[in-house]
């Protein structure tokens, strides 16, 4: 993404996170729990690395932890959205490499998927409202 300007990094990863937001629920609705929860870290990612290129005037760096981009971001989190953010980070690893991929399979149940989309959802609003006011 060299020689964009700022303007055009954020609007990158903020219509990333757009679009990956739609996959995550149509996902869920189809039962493909897992990878809808794979894709909520990525909405969150997308929206992180928006606020970071902001931050930081530049492109964001290439990593997935989502705590640490919302430190490179300048974010103040809570407690809870520090340990949800630790926990979605996991959706990310959990997902893609097979010797974790079957045991997260089995545990993400429509319960649980449910809990963890409602909540990224509250994360995803909140981040959308820091980006507005940016």
């Amino acid at each position: 993404m060299a020689n964009f300007s700022v303007k055009q990094l954020v609007n990158y990863w903020h219509k990333n996170a757009q679009i990956k937001w739609e996959t995550a629920k149509a996902l869920k609705q189809s039962g493909k729990y897992s990878d809808c929860l794979f894709f909520c870290h990525l909405v969150l990612e997308c929206l992180l690395k928006s606020l970071v290129c902001q931050k930081i005037k530049k492109e964001a760096p290439y990593i997935h932890n989502l705590i640490r981009l919302a430190e490179i971001a300048k974010l103040e989190l809570s407690a809870e959205q520090k340990n949800l953010l630790k926990i979605v980070t996991t959706f990310n690893i959990r997902s893609r490499y097979h010797d974790y991929k079957f045991r997260f399979y089995k545990r993400a149940t429509k319960d649980f998927t449910e809990k963890y989309y409602q909540e990224c959802n509250k994360i995803r609003l909140w981040l959308l409202k820091k980006l507005q006011q940016s």
